[in-house]
């Protein structure tokens, strides 16, 4: 399928700090706007917005570009780039990769890259794709996107009188090789250097995205035994799970993979291996707090004192978890895991140690591997503390004994049917901010971020809810946790009077009548 570029409304594909797009007919009201000839000019408008910001030639840059398992990543990448070599660029084809191995395609020596391209749409639905860009100091911000989607939409591009050459490179190759050299150096196995995880057994599920790689070339070569391992064929279609670490059906199929196998740890990572959890050896979930609070525990031991930047829908008790026991300090943020990376650069540019920013999604960026949100590394620095403990003979989750989890938890998407939903949204969270004035038992939690976060103090409630506006989305997300029995379901029913009121909002997923 065809479609002039004339004819795209370039604004629509912008989400955030990515570009992503409706690729692939069949699902019904969703018509196709990232088309191959789409692609190549956004390819094309990267790399001319890359070579005014690093003042160079276009021809005198190296851009490496890669996919994720998904139907159109092929058709879409051939365009991509054969537009970007039309231009004079050279052109690293890696093929399969994952979007963190795109970014250290900039800094590994053997590659060198003056930016990088990666096509995924992370877990959303086999039609959906996108494009992620890298330069040397990190992945692209929303001012950036805007910036390349104004050169797609108003430039006609010159091509050059030669073009530039395309090579075929193992990037994901390189990468893992990287990350193994890595943890054998952290383990620092006193008997098996070379193979520090010999005599574990560790599944991954790779949910048939881009990360199957991690089993046979980081933990094969590290000694693990992968056998039971699941889902690691590329495959678009998705077949067993979605791919996403959220995603309860995803985390129940790892979940039970692990106990049925007898295994010691079970991984997990999205589609494009930016986001992942784990899972122990009695089929418990490290995902959400309790992987902030491991992530936190190993961090805290290497770098005292650091702060810890989350997303604002953490539990109540991660924060004594992080600054009692662990001596930290908890900055709760706002949602988005570019929001907490640049958090943590902030904080730490101002003075104050940042060395961790992490979302309850599974988003995870540290300081020591250049804030690059990569799953991969994620549970690479688990596993590593896993193989200390055992040479300790301790248990992973003794980090996390004393962390406090909620009883309760639930998510609700309230919609908002007018056309301006972001004022709408502003004004039901101001027009809820006056009714929790008038509960004696709730109490507008102070230092938030990001919507209204208030704390439920009655005996039959105990817990607290957030309020936000979704940054691309007609919605507002409602989050509800308690630590008694039934809670939830009472903070849901006195909201429910004040959702009910308001004409614009649809609040029937609360299910109140």
């Amino acid at each position: 399928m065809t479609l002039s570029t004339a004819l795209v409304n370039w604004a629509d594909l912008q989400n955030g700090s990515d570009i992503r797009g409706v690729a692939l007919q069949g699902i019904p009201g969703e018509a196709v706007n990232l088309t191959p000839q789409v692609a190549g000019t956004l390819a094309q408008a990267f790399v001319t917005w890359l070579a005014a910001e690093v003042r160079q030639p276009i021809a005198n840059l190296t851009i490496a570009i890669g996919r994720d398992s998904r139907l159109s990543g092929p058709q879409l990448m051939e365009a991509a780039i054969a537009a970007m070599a039309a231009l004079g660029s050279r052109v690293l084809d890696v093929g399969m990769a994952s979007t963190p191995a795109m970014f250290m395609s900039t800094v590994l020596p053997d590659f060198n890259c003056d930016g990088a391209i990666m096509l995924t749409a992370s877990h959303l639905p086999f039609n959906r794709n996108g494009l992620k860009f890298f330069t040397r100091q990190g992945g692209l911000n929303s001012q950036d996107i805007t910036a390349i989607l104004q050169l797609a939409a108003a430039t006609s591009f010159a091509e050059a009188e030669v073009g530039g050459p395309v090579v075929e490179r193992d990037l994901i190759g390189a990468y893992a090789a990287n990350l193994v050299q890595q943890m054998r150096r952290a383990i620092n196995h006193p008997d098996h250097f070379d193979q520090p995880l010999a005599g574990l057994h560790i599944i991954v599920d790779a949910g048939n995205g881009a990360g199957g790689f991690y089993a046979s070339q980081v933990l094969v070569p590290l000694g693990a035994d992968t056998t039971g391992s699941q889902f690691l064929e590329p495959d678009g279609t998705f077949p067993n799970h979605i791919p996403n670490p959220e995603n309860p059906a995803a985390m129940a199929s790892i979940a039970q993979a692990v106990v049925a196998q007898g295994a010691d740890f079970g991984l997990i990572f999205d589609t494009d291996v930016d986001r992942g959890a784990a899972v122990d050896r009695e089929g418990r979930e490290l995902s959400r707090n309790r992987l902030i609070a491991l992530m936190a525990a190993i961090v805290l031991g290497e770098h005292p004192g650091s702060t810890i930047v989350t997303d604002s829908i953490t539990s109540d008790g991660l924060t004594p978890f992080i600054e009692d026991h662990l001596g930290g300090i908890h900055h709760r943020f706002k949602r988005g895991y570019k929001n907490v990376i640049n958090e943590a650069k902030r904080l730490n540019q101002a003075g104050q140690p940042a060395w961790l920013a992490i979302e309850t999604s599974g988003h995870a960026a540290m300081q020591e591997n250049y804030f690059l949100d990569d799953g991969a590394y994620l549970l690479s620095k688990l596993l590593v503390e896993l193989a200390r403990a055992r040479l300790a003979g301790r248990q992973l989750g003794d980090l996390i004994a004393t962390l406090e989890e909620p009883q309760e938890s639930r998510e609700f998407r309230l919609t908002i049917q007018v056309p301006d939903f972001k004022t709408s949204g502003l004004e039901v969270i101001d027009q809820l901010k006056t009714f929790v004035d008038s509960q004696p038992d709730w109490q507008v939690v102070p230092k938030n971020y990001e919507g209204i976060r208030v704390a439920c103090q009655s005996p039959q409630e105990k817990g607290w809810f957030l309020l936000r506006l979704s940054l691309h989305d007609p919605v507002l997300p409602l989050n509800i946790e308690s630590n008694v029995a039934g809670g939830v379901a009472r903070i849901t029913q006195r909201l429910g009077t004040f959702f009910q009121s308001l004409r614009d909002l649809d609040s029937s997923a609360l299910g109140v009548d």
